[in-house]
């Protein structure tokens, strides 16, 4: 096959998520070397080999939950009657979903929001910064990684065809007007998410969640969005509000 680097950057090219297989450890004897590799994409199709036989399927489908779920997997294995093998040798091997890096659509470029999305530089995230407030961009001063997308105050939900939807979508809802936030609320509960979290009191959620039930049919409400964000740190600035976010968001990220 091509060289596994090579064929890393044309899935990244593509930006299509593969899982890298690689092996760590051999202990013993075993079909495979350290430094063995195999990629595997969503639809099963695989380049390179790890050994074959019954070990590789089972790297294989653990490929496909570590894409699923978009979390490093490390397994061992014991070659034995369960492989089909008499060697006795063990493998370990670890799996690295690549071209799954996590997306932020942060909706609402005010003090916090902008705080939030200059934080998040030199992290995993990619950051979408979006507002609807004439000219706004052009007055922040913000990192070149950082996507901005200009909306107007009656088009907020054609932003539903912009994001990327799944379980590698953030949501943050930051706006400066209570009813904009509603609306992104609602639409964003009706795709999947990662992460969907809307700044505001408790007294906001409730209101939230009791227009969501009984204007909308929707039975969950809030169930499933994170009021008010953030971690509780202590400081209530702008900046440090955005901390305490920052620091939530890579806490679910990280599996923490």
């Amino acid at each position: 096959m091509k060289h596994w680097i090579e064929l890393l950057s044309e899935f990244k090219a593509k930006q299509e998520p593969v899982a890298l297989i690689t092996v760590s450890k051999c202990l013993g004897s075993t079909p495979c070397r350290v430094g063995s590799r195999m990629l595997v994409t969503k639809d099963k199709e695989f380049y390179g080999t790890i050994g074959g036989g019954k070990l590789e399927f089972k790297a294989i489908d653990e490929a496909i939950t570590a894409l699923k779920e978009n979390r490093i997997i490390e397994s061992t294995y014991t070659l034995g009657p369960e492989f089909e093998q008499c060697c006795g040798g063990k493998v370990e091997f670890i799996i690295e979903p690549m071209n799954q890096s996590p997306e932020l659509y942060l909706f609402g470029a005010g003090h916090i929001g902008v705080e939030i999305a200059k934080l998040l530089v030199g992290t995993p995230f990619e950051i979408h910064l979006i507002d609807s407030r004439d000219d706004w961009f052009s007055n922040l001063d913000l990192d070149e990684s950082i996507k901005t997308h200009q909306a107007t105050e009656t088009d907020f939900k054609t932003f539903c065809d912009i994001v990327k939807w799944g379980n590698r979508c953030y949501i943050l809802v930051l706006t400066h007007n209570h009813a904009i936030d509603f609306d992104i609320i609602a639409m964003a509960l009706q795709n999947e998410t990662k992460f969907l979290g809307l700044i505001g009191s408790k007294t906001k959620k409730v209101r939230f969640n009791n227009m969501l039930i009984k204007d909308m049919n929707m039975e969950d409400g809030m169930k499933n969005v994170v009021c008010p964000i953030g971690l509780d740190i202590g400081g209530h600035t702008p900046k440090e509000i955005a901390i305490s976010v920052v620091a939530q968001l890579l806490q679910v990220f990280y599996n923490i």
